[in-house]
């Protein structure tokens, strides 16, 4: 089994939690929750990557990642 590590957003609307993973295009999913997105998301990656990995395409993968907000008054 091969370990990767991959970005993911997770933002809360008024139906819930949105979560995707910018690295793999189309691979996104929601929940009631957070911590539901965050499962839901996990499972979507696995399938995506097996998906690509059983048609011999390129796991996109990250070194480092870092999140932060900014704040703009207009």
């Amino acid at each position: 089994m091969k370990t990767y590590r991959l970005a993911v957003v997770i933002e809360k609307d008024e139906d819930g939690y949105f979560a995707y993973c910018p690295q793999l295009q189309g691979c996104y999913t929601q929940g009631e929750t957070y911590e539901e997105a965050l499962a839901n998301l996990e499972d979507a990656i696995k399938l995506h990557v097996q998906d690509r990995e059983s048609e011999g395409e390129p796991v996109p993968t990250t070194d480092s990642i870092s999140v932060t907000s900014v704040e703009v008054t207009v």
